[in-house]
């Protein structure tokens, strides 16, 4: 046998993917590059790694094994460069966080800095819904999660970042009650608090649309569709060029704290341990610097 690394990595991406197409976008290969690795790394195996039934893909028990090996070996590889590093008086490793959707809208520019300052570290930002976030936390897939309220019944520590501000928005400067309300999917931290805020009989009778992302909700306010609770933080430039309002509502804002969080007593990784360490160093320059037209909002 005489495989490459970059198959094993071709091969991985296309057992996570379960597509080839999805896998050439993953590794900003074109489709037919990825094809020909996919079978040059086939040809070294007497037995099926995958199977193509109609136009789905599917990995045999024989692929996941070699998989799974695949994932040791490329995690070996990384640690050699990691250690290499480390040698010489870097900070290495992979720093993984999970956040909520809207999170997009806030981690990034915690993380640029700290990135930038530490070329030893790689990171792993997995954006996706809060029950997913939850579920990665739970399993100890993650060294942090990004979130806007804490999941229940679990024992974590955190690091308050900056409130997450929630105001009722539509596409006109008044509010006109036939207007649907848009929800956000079951268990977005913005569902639960939009359901809180509506929470009587009447407001349950009214006809609703949900969506499944903080983008999805936006496009949808603007498009007429309806008016929703959504966090300011994600539609600054909307509401500065009058593409959208905050209507005037009794009790609104709703105000939750963005927060880093993990599980209590995990053993943090030096590269989780000295991203903790810059967020709580710079967290209020940081602030300053890319959030002030956010923190001043209101006051004047």
């Amino acid at each position: 046998m005489n495989y490459t690394v970059h198959q094993l990595q071709v091969f991985l991406s296309v057992v996570n993917e379960k597509s080839v197409t999805r896998a050439s976008e993953a590794l900003f290969m074109t489709q037919p590059a990825v094809s020909i690795q996919l079978k040059n790394f086939q040809e070294q195996f007497e037995i099926p790694l995958y199977e193509i039934i109609g136009r789905q893909l599917y990995i045999t028990d024989f692929g996941e094994e070699i998989a799974e090996i695949a994932r040791r070996v490329i995690d070996e590889l990384d640690n050699i460069n990691y250690k290499t590093q480390a040698f010489k008086g870097m900070v290495t490793g992979k720093l993984t966080i999970s956040s909520a959707s809207t999170g997009k809208y806030v981690i990034p520019y915690f993380l640029s800095g700290f990135i930038s300052s530490h070329p030893g570290i790689d990171l792993a930002l997995d954006v996706t819904n809060k029950t997913k976030v939850v579920k990665s936390l739970k399993q100890n897939e993650t060294d942090f999660a990004f979130v806007s309220v804490p999941p229940d019944n679990f024992d974590i520590e955190e690091e308050l970042l900056i409130d997450n501000k929630l105001y009722l928005i539509g596409n006109e400067p008044r509010r006109q009650k036939q207007k649907a309300l848009i929800y956000r999917e079951e268990g977005s931290a913005t569902r639960l608090s939009m359901e809180k805020y509506f929470g009587t009989e009447k407001a349950k009778e009214r006809k609703k649309i949900e969506l499944t992302s903080n983008e999805a909700v936006k496009q949808a306010v603007l498009a007429g569709l309806g008016n929703s609770v959504m966090p300011l933080i994600g539609i600054r430039n909307e509401i500065l060029n009058g593409q959208l309002h905050i209507l005037p509502a009794k009790g609104l804002p709703i105000v939750t704290k963005w927060r880093l969080i993990w599980l209590r007593g995990k053993r943090l990784s030096p590269a989780a341990q000295a991203f903790l360490e810059y967020i709580r160093a710079n967290r209020n320059d940081l602030l300053k610097k890319h959030f002030e037209w956010y923190l001043d909002f209101g006051r004047k």
